[in-house]
């Protein structure tokens, strides 16, 4: 089929497409700023609109008229539909828009999706979203026009507004949708003639007044910005918290289920020289931060004094908004999956090489081994350097900078200790490692990494990325492997403590490495379903971060409690790991539950990698360099855990990890390693 064929032959958009693209900012990845209820009117009058133009129903002064149920096929527009035809009493138009407006957001979830899929939009973690590289040419109603999918709709919005055009109904709506959400003067520039053609525009539809109406006359509008009703928050006293079982074994995920279960979604806790911390725990809550918190919640205040122990400013886990997309669309080829699939051969070279070191009868420190084992990977695949002669002293200064800039468990001087300062000298040797391997000679015929993307970001913008900001970026990934080495002890430790586990994720081990190293295609299938199953009960049970912090920017209400601006709030993501209702019998380690039908962790109550705009941008590979490893650890080695009856205990700061009195003994080797 020739190109001409395959725009002719491809499904035209719908208002709620057009809707969703016209709204789309590709600067912050995400709409531009609507207010809920605004947007929440516009998407469900674009649904009734489209119902209209395919002849549904039919709309006049008083009603809105049910012309056929028949179901479309369009998942947006069929449960709208449904509802119209169980109401036995007829409607107009405000009352549908008022009613359905709680709907919204599953109908903009299946909009986007289907943008996706149709190649228009890409999908980026986070939640973010661009206009794909293949985004389809117009001709979705008529084949004249040439340019992207936002462009066509663009161009016939502004020939009726600019050049006098009659509009067709689909123009009009779309007018009047986009009116409604007054983002009109974002994208073109309206003098008070064009203005006065989009007020006249607006009033040749009925459905686009009836948006119109339920957003200036609906009660439920104003209540978006009303504090006066909302509930005290309820304040646990310190003391008490410390009493919980589960902090005592450094489970936060588990207090936290346990402090929702007792207080709600939102409660306090003041603390002496921390002032007052609000917490927020739930599914509700864990919704409201993927999908609402980029518009009230910053990032920047919490982290820019941790930020000056690096010596920078504006690094990525402390940007919001068009500055953090724009960053992470550029260093997001770094953290590819893909990336570490075309290298699997260095992966299983440099594991090899570490694993190595390990002396049958010795025991090590479990954290240790795993950081280390891992290192040994991440370093020469992001940065090009081995590094692991330096990074036991990196990960040390990077958790006292945490725990004296952020936790504040300890006080400041602690990080200007001698131990301390020498160990921040380092950070400018590993960058300047990483600055002589990445010249052009030098990095000649060598696959791209993290560090080429960086170099090139700060040679093309040394605004955005000044080289004051390098010694951060630079040596990250020895701080990334800092955490995945903590989250692999984890694994390795729920591994060896249920040997029914153990014998099936060896065997898969055995069975992969049988007849050589496997390929990108067997690490994805089903021959290490078990370990990618277990993988996940582990990052349930077991989450590193379990909470993230942010600040205030814009006061809003979260389940019927204000948050002021200015507040800080912690947010314990990973509080529905232990929720019955989300994860039933929640202490019982079962990986069936990522099977269907459970796949209980679909949706935002399983969050290890962290919700909304700052979810983790390395899961895919993550999660494929942790099934690597754990494969890799069980194939060569017999290990045990040291003590034979240790208990685990987990250390809460700066982040979750196994306590250093955790050991794994190599007690055999099960296979010689490769030379």
């Amino acid at each position: 089929m020739t190109r001409v064929e395959t725009e002719i032959a491809a499904p035209p958009l719908t208002l709620l497409d057009e809707l969703v693209l016209t709204l789309l900012n590709e600067e912050s990845g995400y709409f531009r700023q609507v207010p809920g209820w605004n947007l929440n009117c516009a998407v469900v009058g674009a649904a009734l609109a489209e119902l209209s133009l395919i002849y549904r129903i039919d709309t006049d002064m008083e009603s809105l008229i049910l012309l056929d149920q028949t179901r479309t096929g369009d998942p947006c527009l069929d449960p709208v539909l449904s509802e119209i035809a169980r109401e036995p009493v007829q409607r107009n138009a405000q009352y549908w828009i008022e009613r359905l407006a709680p709907q919204a957001d599953a109908i903009i979830d299946t909009t986007l999706a289907r943008l996706v899929d149709m190649k228009i939009l890409q999908h980026h973690e986070g939640d973010f979203w661009s206009l794909a590289q293949g985004a389809w040419k117009s001709g979705f109603h008529t084949s004249s026009e040439v340019g992207t999918a936002v462009e066509f709709v663009k161009t016939r919005i502004s020939r009726a507004i600019f050049n006098n055009e009659i509009p067709g109904p689909r123009d009009v709506v779309i007018i009047c949708l986009i009116d409604t959400c007054d983002v009109l003067r974002y994208i073109f520039e309206l003098d008070e003639e064009s203005e006065a053609r989009v007020e006249q525009i607006c009033k040749m539809d009925l459905i686009g007044r009836s948006i119109a109406d339920a957003v200036s006359e609906n009660i439920t509008g104003s209540l978006f910005h009303r504090t006066a009703l909302t509930r005290a928050i309820p304040r646990l006293k310190l003391r008490k918290a410390l009493r919980s079982k589960h902090l005592r074994k450094g489970n936060v995920p588990a207090f936290m289920a346990e402090l929702h279960k007792e207080y709600g979604p939102v409660f306090d806790i003041k603390v002496p020289f921390q002032g007052r911390m609000i917490f927020l725990a739930g599914p509700e809550t864990n919704h409201w931060v993927h999908r609402h918190g980029r518009m009230h919640l910053r990032a920047r205040d919490y982290l820019e004094d941790f930020e000056k122990v690096y010596g920078g400013v504006g690094l990525l886990p402390a940007l919001d908004g068009a500055d953090h997309f724009r960053y992470r669309k550029s260093i997001q080829p770094g953290y590819a999956r893909g990336r570490l699939e075309e290298q699997l051969d260095m992966v299983f070279a440099k594991a090899r090489e570490n694993l190595a070191t390990w002396n049958v009868g010795e025991a090590d420190i479990a954290v240790t081994m795993c950081r280390n084992l891992i290192n040994s990977e991440l370093s020469p695949l992001t940065i090009g350097i081995d590094s692991n002669d330096v990074s036991d002293d990196m990960h040390k200064f990077k958790e006292r900078a945490l725990k004296t800039h952020l936790a504040k468990t300890l006080p400041k001087f602690m990080l200007h200790t001698p131990s301390m300062r020498r160990r921040a000298k380092l950070i400018d040797d590993v960058v300047d490692r990483v600055l002589r391997v990445h010249t052009p000679a030098q990095r000649a015929g060598c696959p791209r990494d993290l560090a080429d993307e960086l170099l090139n970001m700060h040679g093309s913008d040394r605004q955005f990325l000044p080289e004051s900001n390098l010694r951060f970026v630079l040596s990250a990934p020895l701080i990334a492997s800092m955490y995945v080495g903590d989250q692999l002890s984890f694994i390795a430790y729920a591994m060896l403590a249920q040997p029914e586990y153990l014998e099936r994720i060896r065997d898969e081990a055995d069975a992969l490495f049988a007849n050589g190293d496997p390929d990108r295609e067997t690490l994805t299938g089903p021959a290490i379903d078990v370990t990618r199953r277990f993988i996940m009960e582990c990052l349930r049970m077991y989450p590193i971060v379990p909470m993230s912090v942010r600040n205030v920017m814009n006061k809003c209400v979260v389940e019927g409690y204000e948050l002021p601006e200015g507040a800080r709030i912690f947010i314990a993501q990973t509080a529905t790991h232990y929720m019955s209702d989300h994860f039933p019998d929640p202490f019982t380690f079962n990986i069936d539950r990522y099977q269907a039908p459970r796949k209980e962790h679909i949706g935002s109550t399983y969050a290890p990698y962290g919700l909304g705009t700052h979810t983790c941008l390395g899961i895919r590979w993550t999660e494929l360099q942790l099934a690597i490893n754990l494969l890799m650890m069980v194939h060569y080695y017999d290990l045990e855990i040291a003590p034979k009856r240790y208990k685990l205990k987990i250390s809460p700061f700066p982040s979750m990890s196994p306590n250093k009195k955790l050991k794994f003994l190599v007690a055999e080797k099960r296979h010689e390693l490769p030379v």
